[in-house]
């Protein structure tokens, strides 16, 4: 089976290939069964890597042309001209280019991945959104990174990939406060849970909040919960619900093509 990644008309153009790519295709077994793109995740590294060729294949660059950094819930972004190899990934939680023939990674599990371009000024860029990343910056970092390297803002378009479900996402009151802490108004993304001080939240929501306010062309959600979706997604929660080991991550990339004269 080949991946069979979902797009969006946002980030379709001639000159740009992208796509969110679920655990269909790969050659990942047990719990990592499918395309799974983490080489953190336990699973055979050679795997991973053939894996990772599929989705650059899909995608049309070179197998090493797809590159990721080393995640770690910040508002840290990358802007690059150039590939790695996953042994010495920079850290960081976002990336840009305006270098042709490279892909942009972003690996989640439950966390948002956020693909952006600006088709006309050739820039692309990818983000990790996890409520920690949101919540300090991340996405804001991302439009101003690509801006620098000549985007504008109002060309720009993002669109939200699948991640947690405010229906699958039950947190405690401690992270409740957290977010209110920073602004009131964000206990809008908050609705109660059945479990006493307990909520649920909106990750999806919050983060096309964010976007909304940074003067973009245009930004989508595609409303997919991993969670919910053991055929299609990976998701960190539903592994610690049902007491795996570990769990394997599906990828979101898009890459930038040769311009047109």
């Amino acid at each position: 089976m080949k991946p069979a990644p979902i797009v969006h008309d946002a980030l379709s153009n001639d000159t740009i290939s992208h796509g969110f790519f679920t655990r269909q295709g790969g050659g990942s077994e047990g719990i990592y069964g499918g395309l799974n793109c983490g080489y953190g995740s336990n699973d055979e590294a050679a795997v991973v890597m053939a894996n990772r060729t599929q989705v650059a294949n899909t995608l049309r660059v070179a197998s090493d042309a797809l590159i990721t950094v080393h995640q770690h819930h910040s508002a840290d972004v990358v802007a690059t001209k150039h590939t790695w190899h996953p042994t010495v990934a920079p850290k960081g939680d976002a990336m840009v280019t305006a270098t042709p023939g490279l892909a942009l990674g972003i690996l989640t599990a439950d966390c948002a991945p956020v693909l952006f371009a600006d088709a006309k000024a050739g820039v692309i860029g990818a983000a990790h959104a996890g409520w920690r990343g949101a919540l300090s910056g991340v996405l804001e970092a991302t439009v101003q990174a690509m801006v620098d390297l000549g985007a504008r803002r109002d060309g720009i378009s993002a669109v939200v990939g699948p991640c947690i479900a405010q229906v699958s996402y039950e947190v405690g009151a401690e992270f409740h406060a957290t977010f209110v802490a920073e602004d009131a108004g964000y206990a809008n993304f908050f609705t109660a849970s059945p479990k006493a001080g307990h909520f649920q939240f909106d990750l999806a929501g919050f983060v096309m909040n964010r976007l909304s306010s940074l003067g973009l062309g245009q930004s989508h959600d595609l409303a997919l919960d991993t969670y919910a979706d053991d055929d299609l997604f990976y998701s960190y929660r539903r592994t610690c619900h049902r007491d795996e080991p570990y769990y394997g991550r599906q990828i979101a990339a898009i890459a930038l093509g040769e311009m047109k004269s």
